[in-house]
């Protein structure tokens, strides 16, 4: 199910209409870039958090498939919501990336792993384990709202949200 390379501003030159319709949307440049994979897309799973990694870890248990965890983890600069294990464990089931709005650690570990990882910044500081989120819902974020089961595609340009997988 993993969607293959697309670059995207390639992918927006060629969809105008898209654009111009909202099907097709740009996250705001605000992610910093981790991971050992540059360029990475696929079919979204939404998680909404807050300085609480326990249902992150949840899903990165399950197989990926090639899907991409976005997390709304509340733009918080407190902690990290995902270290070094988390990351880990996301390329040994699978998943082709995540987006996180907040914080990862362990960051030398994570640029060590074949996933790709956007977050807003760095914090060496690890999240509560409370269990508290909601999965599969709407999140909003980075000037966009992303849902469950659409295409998330990210490279060194930026981060493209598509109501459905894209082809050049």
């Amino acid at each position: 199910m993993a969607a293959l390379p697309l670059a995207t501003a390639e992918a927006c030159d060629a969809n105008a209409a898209l654009i111009m319709n909202g099907d097709l949307r740009s996250l705001q440049p605000i992610f910093q870039i981790y991971g050992g994979r540059q360029i990475f897309a696929g079919p979204v799973v939404t998680l909404k958090i807050f300085e609480d990694n326990v249902l992150l870890r949840e899903f990165l248990e399950e197989k990926g498939h090639g899907r991409v965890l976005v997390v709304d983890a509340g733009g918080s600069m407190r902690c990290a919501v995902l270290g070094g294990n988390l990351a880990q464990l996301m390329q040994n089931n699978g998943w082709a990336g995540i987006v996180v709005n907040g914080c990862i650690r362990d960051v030398d570990e994570i640029n060590g792993c074949d996933v790709g990882v956007r977050a807003l910044n760095s914090h060496p500081m690890k999240s509560n384990k409370k269990g508290v989120g909601e999965k599969h819902v709407p999140v909003t974020f980075a000037g966009t709202r992303i849902c469950d089961g659409e295409w998330l595609y990210a490279d060194s340009d930026g981060i493209l949200i598509s109501r459905s997988e894209l082809s050049v």
